[in-house]
């Protein structure tokens, strides 16, 4: 009777398993499936978009576009101005916030983050952590406000290049501080060890052994960060760029005018021919953002082929 009851369970219980099995797979199917239409839906727009751009702007991107200033003309306006300002802010934007950034990833993961360092220094790292999160989150035309208030009516600056990559470094700077220490951290302790053995100190171990080997993904997320900041436009309006610019810019407190802005300016004019230069000024926008993306994407891979760990 005993046996009898023990074989009905077993073989209960392989026809539960069985079937649980199948509807996993089911709803792995499913879910398979659903995530394939969500991607082909948003390819499929993409290409769209891509197509509408492609056929409105191709037409108009050419050299003299290309070398041309603004213009009230539609046939002579062109972009030369725009995209050496993006550039110029976007360095300019770089040099503020990469060297705060990373120096603030190796203070938080090396210093701070230490379980033998002071109670205090524990808080604060904290703290930091806390507010960096959600200085992440921030819009980013909260930071196009604080950069009119603080950098051009409080410090002066004005509506030049120093005062929206003031901004824009802002912007970026938990980005890269979030990136730098995502890169501090894949790097092995076994390294900083095997340095602390040879009788290095912590800032040697650091700067001489940890930094080098994680320079591939902090330089990676910094592009990356660098891109966004290049296609923002509301921190850059709320600033005060100009829509239109007779020269270009020399000296950080100079005016200026980047591409998105100059894109938007086109794109709200009702004349035909400005929609198809601001269709031809998205596509070098996206040609700069490519290019971007590409040399963050070869770095990655050229640091991953030199780790040995």
């Amino acid at each position: 009777m005993n046996t009898t009851r023990v074989a009905r369970r077993v073989r209960y219980s392989s026809a539960r398993g069985a079937a649980r099995r199948r509807r996993r797979r089911w709803l792995d199917a499913a879910a398979h499936a659903l995530f394939l239409l969500a991607a082909a839906a948003a390819a499929a727009v993409l290409a769209l978009l891509l197509r509408d751009l492609l056929q409105t702007g191709l037409p108009r991107l050419s050299w003299a576009f290309l070398s041309s200033y603004g213009s009230r003309f539609a046939d002579r306006a062109g972009i030369l101005a725009p995209l050496v300002g993006s550039v110029y802010v976007v360095l300019l934007a770089a040099a503020f916030a990469l060297p705060v950034g990373v120096a603030t990833a190796i203070f938080l993961e090396f210093y701070a983050g230490d379980p033998a360092s002071p109670t205090w220094l524990r808080q604060l790292n904290r703290i930091l952590q806390l507010s960096i999160a959600n200085l992440a989150g921030v819009p980013s035309i909260v930071y196009g406000l604080f950069g009119l208030a603080f950098f051009v009516r409080g410090l002066a600056l004005g509506r030049s290049v120093l005062a929206a990559a003031l901004t824009l470094a802002l912007l970026v700077l938990p980005v890269v501080i979030v990136s730098a220490r995502e890169a501090l951290r894949a790097v092995p302790p076994s390294l900083a060890h095997a340095a602390y053995a040879l009788g290095a100190s912590r800032g040697q171990a650091v700067f001489t052994v940890v930094l080098p080997a994680a320079l591939g993904g902090i330089m990676t997320g910094s592009i990356l960060s660098l891109s966004r900041a290049l296609g923002e436009s509301a921190p850059i309006i709320a600033v005060g760029a100009w829509v239109y610019v007779a020269r270009l810019p020399v000296s950080p407190l100079d005016s200026f005018t980047v591409l998105p802005v100059q894109i938007y300016h086109w794109a709200s004019m009702p004349q035909r021919a400005f929609q198809e230069a601001a269709a031809a000024g998205i596509l070098v926008l996206l040609l700069v953002l490519l290019g971007m993306n590409g040399a963050a994407i070869w770095l990655r891979n050229k640091f991953q082929r030199k780790a040995e760990w």
